[in-house]
């Protein structure tokens, strides 16, 4: 009992996070206050969650990485694909590399492989812990893209790098060439076992509902089911699990674009995918927070055994690695600017001054990716010997997370301060916004006179269609634009007519409240009646 006793109050930390961090007047990050609740739980508390490492990857990575991977811009993605894969793959290789001998040399008690394996998972940055400090400040667009991009590739070769070098810290065995290799194989079959499951279900679900139509809660679950079905078969086949989340997540986003899944079904999973990413994103900074003192006190006995018996150096250990991670990525970020303007002949943009080039190098936040990756280190070697320095790359992978959220929340609100979008980027969104909207009113003109034509007009006469038609397409040219200024004529009765609207509405919902608590309508017909208000509400809010 005290076990669901604990998880149960997780979820309820998981929640009061979500409230005080709306409440809180400055921008304190949310994996934050999640992780003090997790303290305050583990002091509560006597027994602890016991982890098992492949049960929590498999429950968390997939479907986080599917998420990331679904909801990505495809075309912000081929825009800068060049400067996301710089990130990607060039900045996990040498983060790798020369992170991983830099803690092996701070800390010689730490095998260079266990010390690699640490490297590879603080290499994959969170591109949601960014948006949470910076929700209030002006992000330029480009740059969350590429930050995004980033996350979503660095995830999968940095957890990729992670898995290898725990592979070689278990077997005592490392090949450079049969890595490689084993990369490379790994990697394909992971992608194309992703793309494949899920075009398969796809294919399989809409020859189902073209016959016995939708049913939305199959199709709710059948989207939470797709990545963990895509992971599996690749780790069975011995590809990525990781790789094949991600592949499975970019498809289906093409697939999304069919239309051939119905409205409500798409707005329920919406809204069902927000709640499991803030779910699944908050329990394990709540865990963390749980399992830190106890991985503190271990972390503290494996210093002891280098000579550093002042627990501060933790602390040291965990700010060195995170200042390397920070300067590192400033050079790589300057080094790759320079050398993609000099082979393209690109003139100088907004994204090669100073300020980006800060502002990506502070936006390198760790979070739940690297959180979930390091809590999978396994707790035994082959022998049944305990794996070496876990409880140390843990505590210092969680205090890494800790410390450069704290930075980015002070340094990202500076470097933010008065920064205006480019006027090119203002530009072309409004003239692709103008383009989709012309291109959406021509298609729907050319369609609903196609239906006039072929229905049978009966007493109708055509005056009335017209009328009908006219007033169809105004409604539909006002549900994608709106009046901007404040202070212009059309604003205010747009204003007027929105509030005039909602007040309707609201009336009308509560009638149908008090209806049914009168017993005078059915509470099925009150709920049906109810969730239509509510749409329009929606639309119109």
């Amino acid at each position: 009992m005290e076990s669901i006793g604990l998880i149960f109050t997780m979820l309820i930390a998981i929640l009061l996070s979500g409230v005080i961090g709306r409440v809180l007047p400055w921008g304190v990050p949310l994996p934050l206050i999640q992780i003090l609740f997790g303290i305050v739980i583990a002091g509560v508390f006597k027994e602890g969650i016991s982890l098992n490492p492949e049960v929590f990857f498999l429950l968390f990575i997939p479907p986080l990485l599917f998420l990331d991977g679904w909801r990505i811009p495809k075309d912000a993605l081929m825009r800068d694909k060049a400067g996301i894969f710089h990130l990607a793959f060039g900045l996990v290789f040498i983060t790798v590399l020369g992170l991983g001998h830099i803690i092996h040399w701070m800390i010689p008690a730490m095998p260079l492989a266990v010390s690699f394996a640490l490297a590879a998972i603080v290499s994959p940055t969170d591109p949601v812990a960014v948006a949470g400090i910076t929700r209030r400040l002006p992000v330029p667009q480009r740059l969350m893209s590429i930050l995004e991009g980033e996350a979503l590739f660095n995830d999968a070769s940095g957890l990729v790098a992670f898995r290898m070098a725990v592979l070689a810290a278990m077997t005592g065995a490392f090949s450079l060439t049969q890595a490689a290799s084993s990369f490379i194989w790994v990697a394909l079959a992971g992608l194309m076992t992703g793309v494949m499951v899920t075009w398969g279900l796809s294919f399989i679900r809409e020859r189902f509902t073209r016959r016995f139509g939708e049913e939305q809660g199959s199709e709710l679950l059948l989207s939470i089911l797709t990545p963990f079905a895509a992971y599996i078969v690749a780790e069975k086949i011995g590809g990525s699990g990781i790789l094949s989340a991600v592949a499975a997540g970019l498809t289906m986003s093409t697939i999304e674009f069919s239309g051939r899944i119905a409205p409500l079904t798409r707005v329920r999973r919406t809204a069902l995918w927000d709640t499991l990413q803030f779910t699944l994103n908050g329990i394990m900074f709540v865990l963390l927070g749980e399992q830190l003192p106890g991985i503190f006190t271990n972390a503290v006995r494996l210093v002891q055994e280098t000579g550093h018996h002042n627990p501060w150096w933790l602390v040291i250990y965990a700010l060195v690695i995170c200042l390397s991670l920070t300067a590192l990525r400033f050079v790589w970020v300057s080094l790759s600017l320079f050398l993609m303007r000099l082979f393209t002949h690109t003139p100088e943009t907004l994204a090669t001054q100073w300020r980006h080039i800060l502002i990506l190098s502070f936006a390198g936040v760790r979070g739940a990716v690297t959180l979930a990756g390091v809590l999978t280190l396994p707790l035994l070697l082959p022998d049944g010997a305990q794996f070496p320095g876990r409880d140390l790359a843990i505590f210092l992978a969680a205090t890494v997370i800790i410390i450069s959220l704290i930075l980015a929340s002070v340094v990202l609100p500076w470097l933010l301060k008065d920064l205006a979008p480019t006027r090119s980027t203002t530009a072309s969104h409004e003239k692709q916004t103008h383009m989709a909207i012309q291109t959406a009113q021509a298609v729907a003109t050319e369609h609903i006179d196609e239906l006039i034509t072929s229905l049978d007009k009966h007493d109708l006469d055509q005056a009335y269609y017209d009328e009908v038609k006219t007033r169809l397409l105004s409604d539909f040219a006002n549900s994608f634009t709106y009046p901007t200024d404040s202070t212009s004529l059309d604003y205010k009765k747009h204003h007027t007519e929105r509030l005039l609207r909602l007040k309707i509405i609201t009336a009308a919902r509560q009638s149908i409240y008090q209806l049914a608590k009168e017993h005078k309508i059915s509470d099925e017909l009150a709920r049906d009646l109810v969730q239509k208000l509510d749409l329009d509400e929606v639309r119109f809010n």
